[in-house]
């Protein structure tokens, strides 16, 4: 269970003004729907079954970070650092990565149908049989960098 209230995120975010440093946190199981966390540090953060529906995270350092099974659809994690995040079983509907380093992100049954992956960087990525790609294929009948032109 997070370690905050989303309440008293809010208050901290308020407070911290532009870039906000919230790494090693525990935000699991919170509810951070809507939320702006442009620019916010969260490196090694366990968002783990964080609920993250319309989260703005452009601009975020998430290197690290556990977001296993998080529910994060439409999301904007647009230019963020995601080296290394744990999105295994994550939903990531709707998702706008465009420009964020995904470089060794794990994404193993994660579902990114309809996400906006252009421009990321995909190095690395881990990916099983059961992820789903943005155009709704599955596992290795696509690759992640199909997805950044």
């Amino acid at each position: 269970m997070a370690e905050i209230t989303r309440k008293e995120l809010i208050l901290a975010l308020v407070q911290a003004g532009a870039n906000p440093r919230l790494a090693g946190v525990d935000l699991s199981a919170l509810d951070i729907t809507r939320l702006n966390l442009e620019g916010t540090n969260l490196r090694g953060a366990n968002m783990f079954a964080a609920t993250c529906r319309e989260t703005i995270l452009r601009s975020t350092n998430m290197t690290g970070t556990d977001c296993r099974t998080a529910q994060m659809p439409f999301a904007d994690f647009n230019n963020s650092t995601l080296l290394g995040t744990n999105f295994e079983g994550a939903n990531l509907t709707g998702a706008r990565l465009a420009g964020a380093n995904m470089t060794n992100a794990v994404l193993n049954k994660a579902n990114l149908q309809n996400a906006d992956m252009k421009g990321a960087n995909v190095n690395g990525v881990k990916f099983d049989e059961a992820t789903t790609w943005p155009d709704g294929k599955k596992g290795s009948q696509s690759n992640p960098s199909n997805y950044t032109k």
